[in-house]
């Protein structure tokens, strides 16, 4: 069991649903060793009432709390309560917002929720994550000629988990996995190899995230997908057919999918606009 004494405890405050908050707590945690973090996400506050309930409990739990409200008023109330219970409470959009108020002499709008309005982006975010699920690991290869991007890579060099995340972008891809056994189709040819993104690993890197997964499988690990002979000849082949397309090859050896995205982006941007 956990001990509720080791447990830090953060309530995540919103006159929305406290999404923005909640990632900038969550990539701040990364950076300390506190794996026994408990979040709380309190959304959608509009009364004063409602924000003495939360700093009150929040108080009680010794928590911190990290808050994005739009309007003054139930900003100020929240500065209050943190004071009078002398509970830490950190505003994430305040003094962003003020800092557009002082400098470009702006009003903001005070409404909550923005950022997720159903808006023509969202839409496209939308599409781009079924789009992603629906042309994973080269299902249809005839996603390869309707995608933006398309991300080709020998197994565990992130190809999924990058799609989704570029998805997230409002970017259609489609990833094929290259396999010696299996030709690779002919729409991989037909498409501008300005689309195309070669993901390459480090073999050893490779072999141990195979390991791994054969493990969480509960298959043996000597099976051949994850020997080290394989994997160099995979390895081999993947790459001579990456230059044979002429597409751009991105190392990933222990790079974040965050890293290797933004590289991703940059090279697709620049493409829109050559």
């Amino acid at each position: 069991m956990v001990d509720e004494k080791l447990r830090y405890k953060i309530f995540i405050c919103s006159d929305s649903i406290g999404e923005t908050a909640e990632t900038v707590v969550k990539a701040t945690a990364r950076q300390f060793d506190m794996t026994q973090i408990e979040i709380k996400r309190v959304g959608h506050i509009q009364y004063e009432d409602q924000i003495k309930v939360v700093m009150e409990d929040a108080y009680s739990e010794n928590a911190v709390v990290a808050y994005t409200l739009v309007q003054p008023e139930l900003r100020e109330m929240m500065k209050q309560e943190a004071i009078r219970l002398g509970v830490r409470a950190v505003d994430i959009m305040g003094p962003m917002m003020q800092a557009f108020i002082d400098t470009f002499n702006n009003i903001p709008k005070q409404e909550p929720g923005l950022l997720h309005k159903m808006d023509e982006n969202y839409f496209k975010k939308v599409e781009a994550i079924e789009f992603a699920v629906k042309f994973d690991d080269g299902r249809d290869v005839r996603g390869l000629l309707q995608a933006e991007l398309v991300l080709v890579g020998i197994s565990r060099t992130s190809k999924t988990p990058l799609s989704i995340f570029l998805a997230h972008k409002g970017i259609k891809v489609a990833n094929l996995p290259l396999v010696p056994e299996v030709k690779p189709p002919k729409e991989l040819f037909e498409i501008p190899r300005s689309k195309v993104i070669g993901l390459s690993m480090q073999p050893e890197q490779i072999l141990r995230i195979r390991k791994e997964r054969l493990k969480a499988l509960g298959m043996p690990s000597g099976a051949n997908y994850a020997t080290l002979d394989r994997i160099i000849e995979e390895h081999k082949i993947a790459s001579d057919l990456m230059k044979r397309v002429g597409c751009p090859i991105i190392d990933v050896t222990e790079r974040a999918i965050e890293e290797t995205a933004a590289i991703i982006i940059s090279l697709h941007d620049s493409n829109l606009h050559s």
